[in-house]
């Protein structure tokens, strides 16, 4: 990308897009375009036609989505299906329509099978069954990446896909009902620390295994592929290290500085097993995750200590 381009960050107020717009913005990028869903509903397909008709967008990032954590999809399933798929649809057409120079669609390690091989490598897509709940989103998704290898393949675009491991950072959901495990987290240490309770509960056994990735280091990512990627297949993002449940909750009360009892409540679902992702390809192509999970987590705690000192 040239730094005159006109860039499109859909999902800008998000964690990941939030993330991206603010990357674009350090290396001088300065044509960027953005709107709130408020000012812009992608999911309104003579909306979001009508936006890339009215700009002459050269590059896009569609960050846009409708995300939660396992409580979320649970409860709101097609929500997450309808949503998701009128978005990335409504999105890409409008960039094949517009002559949309090349477009980079995010979507998520939830795509593959829940007992696939560790670490998850792209090619085990579509292997074996989903884990079930998250199984309308992680369709949705699958359906993203099979329209921009369709339309490669059909109408001679470039949109490249890449699939980030769970993603935390500035932005995040800390909504206890919607949010993902690492953000809540952080929020009930807090609020327990705060209010002297005697325990914090924790959802499921503590013994499924996560990777997590600051949305800084997947913004970088990011921008480097859509600099240095024509494939067509899907690339992985992540660290290449995961950790439990349980030590990632012990992890969080240490720099929370809490000093209560962890409670884990196993009727809660665990969800997938594991979910590492093997990142040999994007290592290959020359990038590699820089920020640790301590030091991210401390980041991404004392910014939530911020906001909510200036909340009260």
């Amino acid at each position: 990308m040239d730094k005159q381009d006109s860039i499109y960050v859909a999902g800008h107020r998000g964690l990941v897009g939030s993330a991206i717009l603010r990357k674009l913005e350090r290396e001088g990028y300065r044509n960027l375009i953005y709107r709130s869903s408020s000012e812009l509903d992608l999911r309104d397909s003579r909306q979001t036609m009508a936006f890339f008709q009215e700009h002459s967008i050269d590059y896009v990032f569609l960050a846009a989505a409708k995300v939660g954590g396992i409580a979320a999809n649970n409860e709101y399933p097609a929500d997450f299906i309808r949503d998701n798929l009128m978005i990335q649809t409504n999105v890409i057409e409008a960039a094949y329509r517009t002559n949309v120079k090349k477009l980079l669609f995010l979507g998520s390690t939830c795509i593959y099978p829940k007992l696939a091989p560790q670490p998850l490598k792209e090619e085990y897509l579509l292997t074996g069954e989903l884990e079930p709940t998250n199984e309308p989103y992680a369709i949705a998704k699958i359906a993203g990446i099979k329209m921009c290898q369709s339309y490669n393949r059909q109408y001679g675009t470039r949109f490249i896909s890449a699939m980030p491991t769970n993603m935390y950072g500035p932005n995040d959901n800390f909504n206890l009902h919607t949010s993902h495990v690492l953000p809540a987290l952080i929020r009930k240490f807090h609020e327990a620390k705060e209010n002297r309770l005697p325990s914090v509960e924790v959802w499921g056994t503590g013994n499924p295994r996560r990777e997590f990735l600051h949305s800084d280091d997947l913004a970088e990512a990011c921008l480097f592929l859509m600099n240095h990627y024509e494939d067509s297949e899907i690339v992985n993002i992540g660290v290449g290290e995961d950790i439990s449940i349980r030590e990632l909750a012990e992890k969080i009360r240490d720099i929370v500085g809490y000093d209560g009892d962890i409670v884990f409540n196993p009727s809660i679902p665990d969800g997938t097993p594991r979910k590492l992702v093997d990142v040999a390809k994007i290592n290959r192509l020359g990038w590699k995750a820089k920020i640790g999970l301590d030091n991210g987590l401390r980041s991404v705690y004392d910014a939530f200590r911020q906001d909510d000192l200036v909340k009260q």
